[in-house]
C-alpha cells in the first residue's frame, strides 16, 4: 500500500505542475481542507485556482518524500522547492507539505487534509 500511496503523491505533484484540473479532481477528496499559514482552502478553491490559471506552478522539485500507511489512512510528507505565480505575482520557496490521505477501493487514494509551510 505504501507504494500505491507514493504513486498517488507523485501523480498529485505532476497534476499540480501541469495544472491538470481533472487529475486534481480525482486525487482531492470533496471534504479537503488545505491550511497555509492562517488561511484554509477547500477543494473547490484549489480547483478554481488551477482552472482559471490564477495559480501556475513552473517548478516542483522534490527533495524528500516520506510515506506512512495505516490501514486505509496514509500520510505523506513532502519537502522541496516550489515556484510559479499566484494572481500574477511570482513566488519561489522551499516548502514542506503534510498530506493526510484516505483510501477506498472505488476511488483509490484521495487527499482529505493538507498543510503547507515555508522552510528556511
Amino acid at each position: 500500500m505504501e507504494n500505491e500511496l507514493r504513486e498517488a503523491e507523485l501523480r498529485l505533484q505532476a497534476a499540480q505542475l501541469a495544472g491538470d484540473v481533472d487529475a486534481l479532481d480525482e486525487l482531492l477528496d470533496d471534504r479537503l481542507i488545505f491550511t497555509f499559514g492562517a488561511d484554509t482552502f477547500t477543494k473547490a478553491d484549489d480547483l478554481e485556482l488551477h482552472r482559471t490559471r490564477a495559480q501556475v506552478m513552473s517548478k516542483l522539485e522534490e527533495e524528500q518524500l516520506t510515506v506512512l500507511v495505516e490501514g486505509t489512512t496514509g500520510v505523506t510528507w513532502f519537502l522541496g522547492v516550489v515556484a510559479g505565480s499566484v494572481h500574477g505575482s511570482p513566488f519561489a520557496a522551499r516548502m514542506r507539505y503534510t498530506r493526510a490521505w484516505a483510501h477506498d477501493d472505488s476511488r483509490g487514494w484521495r487527499v482529505v487534509a493538507a498543510h503547507a509551510s515555508t522552510v528556511e
